[in-house]
């Protein structure tokens, strides 16, 4: 899946001349935490989220050291956050250096994109305009759309024990072939052994996957490798 197929688009942002308290008020109407900072031409110049407005002087939040860090910190470091806790104007407390994104990037770049650099949200940038957003909403959206489409088909039986030992098959803890696969009328059957009581349930999830299947029902015994003690499944079911 690609990022032009989960992307918000057009995206409300704001210039840096706007005013805190306008973008505030923006931020809020809408149910955004973040806004694209954009010149009059469209190209992007900074970010505005609500981590931005957390350290401010009207709330009484702003950063507050005690007097031997106070006389460590350079004077460049405590003026720029006088500016964040008092500026006016978004231009002057907008993150620069946004990382961005483009349309055609995987959504697995995005997630690798949003966890390298701790942030909620990409701007999806072409030609050096913001074109888009994807942010972790637009991925929670796409996911949930994903889950509730039902199955892309309904395979018979056979297909469906094929499909789930393939899955097994994959895995590292899929058993090497001892845990048996068996489906009826949609109802996968699972049996076999597993070392790691761990495995149990990352099998039934395996087949809950497969298109088509209806329920799962958990055969799989457990050995522990020490004892030998055999383990049956908690439920049966």
């Amino acid at each position: 899946m690609l990022v032009d197929t989960v992307m918000t688009a057009p995206v409300v942002s704001v210039d840096p001349s706007t005013s805190i308290a306008n973008a505030a008020k923006l931020m809020l109407s809408l149910r955004i935490s973040g806004l694209p900072v954009v010149e009059s031409d469209g190209t992007l110049v900074g970010m505005l989220s609500e981590g931005d407005l957390l350290r401010r002087s009207e709330l009484g939040t702003e950063r507050k050291r005690p007097w031997w860090l106070e006389f460590l910190a350079s004077p460049g470091k405590i003026a720029d956050e006088y500016v964040q806790s008092h500026g006016r104007k978004v231009g002057e407390i907008m993150a620069t250096g946004v990382v961005t994104t483009q349309r055609d990037a995987s959504l697995e770049d995005i997630v690798e994109l949003m966890r390298k650099h701790r942030v909620k949200r990409l701007p999806v940038v072409e030609d050096g305009k913001v074109i888009g957003i994807v942010a972790r909403s637009d991925l929670l959206r796409a996911l949930a759309k994903t889950l509730t489409a039902g199955p892309a088909i309904a395979g018979d039986d056979e297909r469906i024990e094929a499909a789930v030992t393939a899955e097994l098959n994959k895995q590292s803890w899929g058993g090497n072939g001892m845990i048996r696969v068996h489906a009826k009328d949609g109802t996968v059957e699972l049996t076999g052994a597993i070392f790691d009581e761990r495995a149990r349930l990352a099998a039934r999830v395996a087949a809950e996957n497969i298109p088509g299947v209806k329920s799962v029902s958990d055969q799989i015994v457990s050995v522990e490798p020490m004892s030998g003690m055999v383990l049956v499944s908690p439920t049966g079911s």
